[in-house]
């Protein structure tokens, strides 16, 4: 089973691989770099070259390693300033987990900031197809969102009505996120819930392009629109409904990354070794 969670590049970006390492994990996630600012600093080659040697020496399968967009874009912004840079940063992105030979890089898909979702969803798809142009092997995934004010994506035939318009195919994916699922109005509090969302999803987008998990229970109620992340089983979604997901996620080689809080509860390396205990 390919499991872990989001680790911190402090230091040096090989130091992800260390932290990734120090809580059990075979699949892990990163930001590339700060991801509260614009600016980034520059990779250097050889935290590069370690990032990559420490993958080899740990037997970490660069497939089981995604990068998630920093939090300021918005690349459904009518705000001409504001989607420029958006675009630039995820074509920056692309670019870095080329560097770094990270497969999979994350995204939102923004907020069209009252606009209207046709107006929204056109600027998305003119940027992603932007960023498709850059010469590597990265592949940009849309994660379904939560369903908040104003955001695209939440509803899996949006989601898959966008996918759709994305070219060229290859460089496009998708990362599930449960939490946003669940509180956006799929329920995966049950066997018979979990198998039925995912065939939802599948109709609409496929499975075939699911290539990275987000495991996270939820705080909020079933279709609240609240996206508050919680500790795997302790959350709306419960036990029962974590348990199908990963035993249906890990039977297809999907990794299966964790955004779970750290408090008083639990840590990250107690929600890793829970939920592998449910598996």
């Amino acid at each position: 089973m390919l499991i872990g969670c989001h680790v911190s590049i402090s230091g040096s970006i090989d130091k992800a691989v260390n932290n990734a390492i120090e809580r059990k994990c075979s699949a892990f996630q990163i930001f590339t770099r700060n991801p509260r600012g614009w600016k980034a600093k520059e990779l250097i080659d050889e935290d590069i070259k370690n990032f990559k040697n420490k993958l080899k020496e740990n037997n970490i399968d660069r497939f089981s390693t995604c990068a998630h967009m920093p939090y300021l874009p918005n690349l459904s912004s009518p705000k001409e300033d504001g989607l420029e840079k958006s675009v630039n940063s995820l074509i920056e992105e692309v670019e870095r987990c080329g560097k770094l030979g990270i497969p999979y890089l994350v995204t939102h898909l923004g907020s069209h900031l009252g606009t209207g979702e046709d107006a929204g969803i056109k600027r998305l798809v003119k940027g992603l197809t932007k960023a498709a142009q850059v010469k590597n092997d990265v592949m940009i995934l849309l994660e379904n969102t939560a369903g908040q004010k104003n955001s695209v994506g939440s509803d899996f035939k949006q989601l898959g009505e966008i996918f759709k318009q994305l070219k060229p195919v290859k460089k496009f994916g998708v990362c599930f996120d449960t939490c946003h699922a669940f509180v956006s109005g799929y329920d995966l509090r049950t066997e018979k819930d979990v198998k039925e969302t995912f065939k939802t999803f599948d109709k609409y987008v496929g499975m075939e392009n699911l290539k990275i998990l987000h495991l996270n229970d939820a705080k909020g109620e079933l279709g609240c629109n609240l996206d508050r992340h919680y500790h795997i089983g302790l959350g709306n979604i419960g036990k029962e409904g974590m348990i199908a997901v990963i035993k249906l996620i890990a039977k297809k080689k999907i990794p299966i990354i964790l955004e779970t809080p750290i408090d008083d509860i639990r840590d990250d390396f107690e929600n890793v070794k829970i939920a592998k205990e449910l598996a």
